[in-house]
């Protein structure tokens, strides 16, 4: 369509691309995302981390995920280069690294389980020493991952950023500060870029204190349209803001954060990933968060699983470190180390927190974006 075809000049709040996220339903939800939140969120990158024209910005990430987008355009914004990974090379350690050190990329960003599978990998850090800026998101960012991932890329700058699709993909960042993360299990995911608005609020939109845990809110001229054809979730997701009366709306995130001591947001987990078990409503984040405590636990997830007879139960899924004893079977349950986690878990948690099994695995099952496919686990054996 040529300009002159369209009805009307076209406006920053107009549609830039409508991507599909099936959030916690599984149901896929169009979100239409609009320009201007779009070159807001490209703007901030640029001018925040000096993203220059020598830069050359690696684009690996599929673009049904919305990460892709300033993939795609941050190049145009800036005069950087552009270097594009083959069809699934996202999943491939040995090719991602070639790639990097072939191409002299400098801007790479990583979903923290494929971080930690190429860490895993252990690549050649000589063939990383073109890269500069390394960025996460997509998850929330173990302390332990992100010190390895600052060994691995010992001559970049590390960030962690936090972000929906219903806002234009990013709207906070922290840099990733070794030092800070001693008695930490999960990395902050920081402030707010430019021109966005962070809101932690309890139940009745009310602002809770530092240190307290509460839903996290967004506004600002990031937030998308809505969903395309779901105005009643629409309605439910985007609300108006209590604080203001000139029409402004924040985004309903699902996500439980809190302010730390540093004015920094730390995120918790899902609202959502809340389960009952024996009656006890349980966060599967915070016994994930204590399981990873452990020395020889590199990463961990938990799951409510059906009972047979009837009821859930929590079952834990884990990787090792590199000098925890393995047998290499994978998906064993009844190893010295599954004892060892239990007691961990016993000694920090209340008795129903404690998870009913123990499963060793090689590496975690991701979807096609590189998060977490927990419908791929392997089915505990009670």
């Amino acid at each position: 369509m040529t300009t002159r075809e369209l009805s009307r000049p076209l406006t920053p709040a107009d549609a830039a691309y409508v991507i599909y996220t099936s959030g916690t339903t599984g149901r896929p939800k169009g979100v239409t995302v609009r320009h201007e939140g779009v070159v807001n969120r490209l703007t901030w990158m640029r001018d925040d981390y000096q993203i220059t024209t020598s830069d050359r910005v690696l684009q690996k990430t599929p673009m049904s995920f919305d990460v892709s987008v300033w993939e795609f355009f941050l190049a145009f914004t800036t005069g950087a280069s552009m270097v594009v990974a083959k069809d699934g090379g996202h999943k491939d350690p040995e090719y991602l690294a070639d790639t990097i050190a072939s191409q002299q990329v400098t801007v790479a960003h990583f979903v923290p389980s494929m971080l930690q599978a190429f860490l895993a990998y252990e690549p050649d850090q000589e063939k990383l020493v073109s890269v500069r800026r390394v960025f996460f998101s997509g998850e929330a960012l173990p302390a332990a991952t992100a010190v390895e991932a600052d060994r691995v890329f010992a001559h970049a700058e590390l960030h962690n950023l936090y972000g929906p699709t219903e806002a234009s993909v990013d709207v906070t960042g922290h840099p990733v500060v070794p030092d800070e993360l001693v008695d930490a299990t999960v990395v902050p995911v920081g402030v707010p870029v430019a021109n966005t608005v962070v809101r932690v609020l309890d139940s009745w939109l009310r602002p809770v204190p530092t240190g307290v845990v509460g839903e996290l809110y967004l506004g600002g001229i990031q937030l998308a349209d809505g969903y395309v054809g779901r105005h009643g979730l629409t309605a439910e997701r985007f609300i108006a803001d209590p604080d203001t009366h000139d029409g402004s709306r924040l985004y309903r995130t699902g996500d439980l954060v809190k302010w730390n001591n540093t004015g920094q947001l730390e995120y918790l987990g899902r609202a959502d990933d809340q389960v009952k078990i024996r009656g006890y409503r349980i966060e599967v984040d915070e016994i994930r968060s204590v399981i990873e405590d452990h020395e020889d636990v590199s990463s961990a997830a938990v799951i409510a699983a059906d009972h047979p007879a009837g009821g859930k139960y929590l079952a834990a899924y884990y990787t090792t470190t590199d000098h925890a004893d393995s047998d290499g079977q994978g998906t064993s349950v009844s190893t010295g180390l599954d004892e060892a986690l239990r007691s961990f878990a016993a000694d920090r948690l209340p008795e129903y927190m404690v998870p009913t099994v123990f499963i060793r695995i090689d590496s975690f099952p991701t979807t096609p974006n590189g998060k977490l496919d927990r419908r791929a686990l392997p089915a505990p054996d009670l």
